[in-house]
């Protein structure tokens, strides 16, 4: 089916964000003649998401921006456990001060996307499942819930079946993990009246089991929608550089380098992320997307541009783009680039070329650093840099009292005494 009568719908398909739907004329008629709630869990495995989760955020603020109240579900109760889709071991546990410090920690992107403000009509809600999960009477939830799931049919979904073909085990703990997720759905309903689950094609036997476990426990008829599990055009995981992972977080990447990670976007990606990741008219993509040549690399920085003012905001995003201007077409050494403090003390006594690269982030290990140098891709202050013992010291600073610190022709790193 692809005419669809729900504006959300018809957004998600012409973008690119569908991959499966439970019942897709039920669902559109649903959301075509009705304001309707739905969910989005996100666990809190780290103090931050990453680049690989933005689709599942955008999915939220289009079905607000289309007229329907979008939940941003913490998973205070959750990840306790930790969800073992497709995971090849368990998720290590987390206490519960890690997790509700992580939560803190994630909560402060969402606002970027969704509008809480809005009030009982329109607005985004953020709960925590925390609130019913923790609060569980085992033997009543063995009980009232436990026994409407199937263990055969538990075992044949993917998610577990990949990690038991592969005789790796697969704890008790994480087996609950999709009740618990299935348990969320109802809850969700009856505290809500959400309707539908949304996620990544690798939650769909964990939303269905959501949507059967409904219907068991007397729910209306909800619905399950996925996103395809996006890589580069190279096979790449999305959300993931060289460097590590594309966190949200300002203060876990800087906006000038989520900018940079958007603007080595691959030619042949282009296209799609200005429809996934960017709210630019579908004309003005059209038009952006029959660019080539030469012209790509001007779309480019407008994908990057427009990524990071949702993110950073319009002002951090065009500054990340002219910091980068000025770097890589003037040459010049802009304040702005990021940059690591190194004690003073240090820099007069002189700090070792291979170990500076390793404190900026530019290498993992000194070895990786040795190679850098001796393939001649290593430069202080746009000097290449051929011997790999060399100090740095308080010489090398320059009028602006920093060194600068390059790593190819993309890399760069403002080392500053503290």
């Amino acid at each position: 089916m692809t005419s669809f009568k729900s504006d959300f719908l018809r957004t998600m398909h012409e973008r690119g964000f569908i991959h499966q739907i439970s019942d897709e004329s039920g669902l559109d008629d649903l959301l075509a003649k009705e304001t309707v709630t739905a969910y989005i869990g996100f666990d809190p495995t780290a103090p931050s998401l990453h680049a690989g989760g933005l689709i599942q955020i955008m999915m939220l603020h289009w079905f607000q921006a289309t007229g329907h109240q979008p939940i941003s579900l913490m998973g205070g109760g959750t990840g306790m456990v930790g969800d073992p889709s497709f995971k090849e071991e368990a998720r290590q546990l987390m206490t519960l001060d890690t997790i509700e410090s992580n939560i803190a920690s994630i909560k402060r992107v969402f606002a970027n996307y969704l509008d809480y403000d809005k009030g009982p009509k329109g607005g985004a809600s953020m709960v925590n499942n925390a609130e019913w999960l923790r609060e569980l009477n085992y033997l009543e939830f063995l009980r009232d819930v436990g026994r409407h799931f199937s263990v055969n049919r538990m075992l044949s979904f993917d998610s577990v079946k990949t990690r038991l073909d592969r005789e790796q085990s697969l704890s008790f703990l994480e087996f609950n993990y999709m009740i618990l997720q299935a348990y969320d759905f109802v809850e969700l309903n009856k505290r809500y009246d959400c309707r539908l689950q949304m996620g990544g094609s690798d939650q769909w036997g964990n939303i269905i089991n959501g949507i059967d476990l409904g219907h068991r426990m007397g729910t209306p008829q909800l619905y399950a929608l996925t996103s395809p599990l996006l890589t580069t055009s190279s096979g790449a995981k999305m959300g993931k550089s060289v460097n590590g992972a594309v966190w949200l977080n300002p203060d876990m990447l800087s906006a000038y380098d989520f900018w940079q990670y958007w603007r080595n976007t691959e030619d042949a990606d282009v296209a799609r992320f200005l429809k996934l990741y960017t709210t630019l008219p579908m004309d003005e993509i059209a038009r952006l997307s029959a660019l080539g040549g030469s012209e790509i690399n001007e779309v480019k920085k407008i994908l990057a541009t427009e990524i990071t003012a949702m993110l950073h905001g319009r002002e951090a995003a065009e500054q990340a783009a002219e910091t980068a201007r000025r770097t890589f077409e003037e040459g010049a050494l802009d304040a702005n680039l990021p940059s690591v403090e190194v004690p003073r003390g240090e820099l007069e006594g002189g700090l070792g070329l291979l170990t500076l690269l390793v404190r900026a982030g530019l290498a993992a290990s000194n070895g990786e650093a040795r190679r850098h140098v001796q393939g001649g891709g290593v430069r202080i202050n746009d000097v290449t840099v051929a011997d790999e013992r060399k100090l740095i010291g308080t010489d090398d600073l320059t009028g602006e009292e920093v060194v600068k610190l390059s790593l190819g022709k993309k890399k760069h790193i403002l080392v500053r005494p503290a």
